[in-house]
């Protein structure tokens, strides 16, 4: 059994590192509900705009527009991956790269010349690590990001596509669903399909023609769901570091309950072998 000296010195440190994980939980708490409402904001307008864009796609137009061209076959492919740039969020960062790991697997197995951009401290480090190498790396995007965080990081990509560097664009970044549901997934970026026929309209009335508006709404679409990707990213990051404060810090309390048992026993058994010398001593002396 651990010295009661050691005991106390444990407990301290466990106590500490209670109220870390503590102050650490209701940071990202504060942080989860406004990114929460970014969220909300932000999906009726991507689910517009996605609609839009399927009123006035075209078969026609995929000739004529680039970013509505679909290449046969698919020689190369640029993948996007978006991860924190902290962490203490649990499997977060873990799931996203092993998400994009598999991805890039599955194209290079089919043949396709595959290259990673990286958007997000942890993800840069891991591949650095693994000595993968990296066309595009970022890691000065914040919290709480903006259009023009957005297009900053989609425009490469979009003129690669234009200029037929690339024939496949795929973003991996994760899903808010809730707190405690944040998985990663994978969207074809481009080039853009088209839509389901339950979700066309059918022959719109627009002025001026669609081949001009497609031309001025694409980049903005793209633009749009590179920044609706950004923010359920930044939210997801959020409820998984607070589901991994609460977890730290109630493992901390546990801890600190054995460890308080295990010390008051300690010292039971410190005061029960003293006063056992001192009865002896006292015998001996009589």
């Amino acid at each position: 059994m651990a010295k009661p000296r050691e005991l106390r010195r444990r407990i301290r440190s466990v106590e500490n590192t209670g109220q870390i994980t503590y102050t650490m939980e209701m940071v990202a708490t504060s942080k989860l509900k406004r990114a929460t409402e970014r969220v909300h904001a932000v999906r009726p307008y991507a689910a517009g705009f996605r609609d839009v864009i399927h009123a006035l796609y075209d078969p026609a137009l995929v000739e004529l527009e680039p970013l509505l061209r679909i290449p046969e076959p698919t020689r190369a492919a640029a993948v996007l991956l978006l991860t924190a740039n902290r962490g203490l969020c649990g499997g977060f960062n873990t799931n996203l790269i092993r998400e994009a790991r598999r991805l890039l697997d599955r194209l290079r197995a089919h043949g396709v010349e595959s290259k990673l951009h990286v958007v997000g401290r942890k993800g840069v480090t891991y591949f650095r690590f693994r000595r993968e190498p990296l066309a595009s790396q970022r890691m000065d995007i914040p919290d709480r990001p903006t259009l023009e965080h957005a297009e900053s990081v989609v425009a490469p990509l979009r003129q690669a596509f234009g200029g037929r560097a690339v024939d496949a664009v795929y973003l991996v970044s994760s899903e808010f669903r809730s707190p405690l549901s944040t998985p990663p997934g994978v969207l074809e970026l481009l080039p853009i399909r088209a839509p389901d026929r339950a979700a066309r309209l059918v022959n719109p009335i627009v002025s001026p023609p669609p081949q001009k508006l497609l031309a001025q709404l694409l980049p903005l679409y793209l633009r749009n769901a590179v920044y609706r990707a950004l923010v359920e990213n930044a939210a997801a990051e959020q409820g998984a570091r607070r589901t991994a404060m609460k977890n730290a810090t109630d493992n901390a309390g546990e801890m600190l309950d054995v460890l308080r048992r295990t010390y008051n026993r300690a010292r039971q058994a410190q005061i029960t072998q003293e006063i056992a010398e001192i009865v002896g001593g006292a015998e001996a002396l009589g």
